[in-house]
């Protein structure tokens, strides 16, 4: 993917490269890894003021029931997620995961309860894959539709909800997970109150043919710069909030990742669905007994970060090896190297002390909590 030529453009494209963005491929796709401000100073603004991103080589789904009842879908669709879909509210918006029969995750995503439909996100480099799946799955009982002709743009940071408010008033009322359908620049857009770096912000699908009007909109509202990848990564991080392909994979289940709380006690043993998804033997057994090795946050010592793939010990010889690092970078927010890896469960305990491989030396790591700053979402 390194041909320019081969790479895919969101509809924005041409708006980075106006604004001076440095370009890098990224899930099949040209995409900003940062503007003339700089990682560093993009992803600050992001936690004081607002960021804008664009996540349109994200995937948009649409799944309709054939019967005309939203319930049907939900239940279809709890089939291939360990999630409570049937419960979720009109207007409201849930994490999720695909889960294989060997338990492990194949993608995460946002699901939506549209009201006579539901709405899906999912990850770029996976949605080809996901939209395959749900299509073998649902196609007989629901019409699966992925959306082709809508941009997705990300709005975070505690001046979110000022600088979206003077195109639509309607967004000041929205509480964490809502969505709503809205006017914005002339289009009619859906917006979600959710994001991917820890604060307070929205998600916005809007028509790929206005895009640009939008972006260019909401960085006229002062406090409002644009933020490339680069800077999303470090604030996802600092949110302890996990990366596919990098924390999750095939192999990795949702008890392993740390996600037992996007499993709800109704499709957990016991409850009124219990189970029927993907891999639900070994998952089920691991939230009642844990599993073997889990995700935990990592502080390391010093200013230098330790990246993903980093070996882990536990003696400061390497004669032990634990698990790895599968994300790691510095936290601008809290001035120092922040990662997540896995550990066995007899090293996963916060303040534990592991040692991380860095060119050749072993340099201590303290297992810490997750979220490594304080999440701000309008509860």
């Amino acid at each position: 993917m390194d041909d320019q030529t081969t790479l895919l453009k969101t509809p924005l494209h041409g708006l980075h490269v106006s604004l001076g963005a440095k370009m890098v491929p990224f899930a099949g796709y040209d995409m900003p890894v940062q503007y003339p401000m700089g990682v560093l100073k993009e992803h600050l603004h992001t936690r004081q003021a607002a960021g804008l991103f664009d996540v349109s080589h994200m995937g948009q789904v649409t799944i309709h029931p054939r019967s005309g009842n939203v319930r049907d879908a939900a239940l279809a669709l709890e089939a291939l997620v360990p999630v409570d879909v049937a419960g979720l509210g009109t207007g409201r918006q849930r994490y999720a995961l695909f889960t294989n029969q060997a338990g492990g995750i194949d993608d995460d995503l946002m699901i939506t309860n549209r009201g006579d439909h539901l709405f899906l996100v999912v990850n770029a480099a996976c949605k080809e894959a996901d939209f395959a799946h749900l299509e073998k799955h649902l196609g007989e009982t629901c019409i699966v539709t992925p959306i082709r002709d809508r941009a997705l743009l990300a709005l975070q940071g505690p001046l979110s909800e000022k600088a979206l408010s003077t195109l639509s008033p309607d967004v000041a009322g929205m509480r964490f997970m809502d969505v709503i359908s809205t006017t914005l620049v002339g289009a009619e857009c859906i917006v979600s109150r959710s994001g991917y770096s820890g604060e307070d912000g929205y998600e916005i699908s809007v028509p790929e043919d206005r895009a640009e009007a939008l972006a260019k909109a909401l960085l006229a509202v002062e406090g409002v710069e644009p933020i490339g990848l680069g800077a999303r990564d470090s604030l996802r991080l600092e949110s302890g909030l996990c990366l596919y392909g990098n924390d999750l994979d095939p192999t990795t289940t949702p008890v392993e990742g740390a996600l037992e709380w996007a499993i709800q006690k109704v499709r957990r043993k016991g409850g009124e669905r219990e189970g029927g998804f993907p891999g639900a033997a070994r998952i089920l057994a691991e939230l009642e007994q844990g599993a073997t090795r889990r995700r935990v946050g990592l502080k390391p010592e010093g200013k230098a970060p330790v990246r993903s793939h980093a070996k882990l010990f536990a003696d400061a010889e390497g004669a032990t090896e634990l698990g790895e690092v599968t994300s790691g970078t510095f936290g601008p927010t809290v001035e120092g190297p922040v990662a997540m890896g896995y550990l066995p469960k007899s090293h996963a305990a916060p303040g534990t002390t592991v040692y991380a491989e860095v060119r050749g030396k072993y340099l201590p790591v303290t297992v810490s909590t997750l979220p490594f700053i304080t999440q701000t979402y309008k509860r």
